[in-house]
């Protein structure tokens, strides 16, 4: 399988699913069939539509990049990095909710209220690493630099992430701005980590971890948010960018 129709397969299929799931889904709330989170329609629908990217990044790994399905389930759940793995997490997180800390506030009307919304998120979200950065933008970076596939990974991503939305039922409640805004900025997060690390534990991780401080975020300082943004987009290309090149001279 060349490299193109790698890419070519993991789209078509990863979009051609969630699409099909969306037009079965606006059939049946056409006729007045409630599909969302409260029926099995609903749930069978988003578990459908939300494992296209994995599915498809796994087909793609298999036939493209010749890694079989034991080597990508560890690597999905292999958490045995160094610990300046999981500090590059902490600085990116924590630039990432500064905005939070001043002007807004963390919602957490119980402690195991974090850790649910943690391992519901490596489900609904994490997933998605093993088709995003762990197949597709690597892929990607065969023949293109690093700014270029994060923004085509970001696009693909985005379309994705809409047609998702109103599959479980959430579209109207989106924001466009902030929501792209903020899928850009993880974009490059998630991007350099995997450069970085090489791991497809430490994307999940840090997928997740977004995830779920989003769910007990509300409010914040704009300009924070601006800054902190551009701060993690410089931030993750100086660290891409190095470690390109350190593997380009090895």
């Amino acid at each position: 399988m060349g490299r193109r129709k790698a890419l070519s397969i993991y789209l078509s299929g990863t979009l051609g699913q969630i699409i099909l799931v969306c037009i079965a889904v606006f059939i049946l709330r056409s006729n007045r069939i409630k599909t969302d989170y409260t029926t099995i329609t609903g749930m069978l629908a988003v578990g459908v539509g939300g494992i296209s990217a994995a599915l498809w990044g796994i087909v793609i790994s298999i036939k493209y990049k010749k890694i079989s399905l034991k080597e990508i389930i560890f690597a999905f759940i292999d958490v045995r990095k160094s610990y300046l793995c999981y500090a590059l997490v902490f600085v990116f997180l924590v630039l990432n909710f500064a905005f939070v800390l001043v002007g807004g506030k963390f919602e957490v009307s119980s402690c195991y209220i974090p850790i649910i919304l943690f391992l519901k998120a490596i489900i609904f979200g994490g997933i998605e690493e093993i088709g995003w950065r762990y197949t597709f933008q690597p892929i990607l970076q065969e023949k293109m630099n690093y700014i270029y596939a994060t923004i085509i990974t970001f696009v693909s991503w985005g379309i994705w992430h809409i047609i998702y939305f109103y599959v479980e039922g959430s579209l109207y409640q989106v924001q466009m701005f902030s929501f792209f805004a903020g899928l850009l900025t993880n974009c490059f997060i998630l991007s350099a980590l995997y450069i970085k690390t090489k791991s497809l534990w430490i994307c999940v991780m840090t997928h997740a971890l977004i995830n779920m401080f989003s769910q007990i975020s509300s409010g914040g300082n704009l300009y924070v948010s601006i800054i902190c943004k551009t701060a993690i987009i410089i931030l993750a290309f100086m660290i891409s960018k190095r470690q390109l090149e350190k593997g380009n001279n090895a």
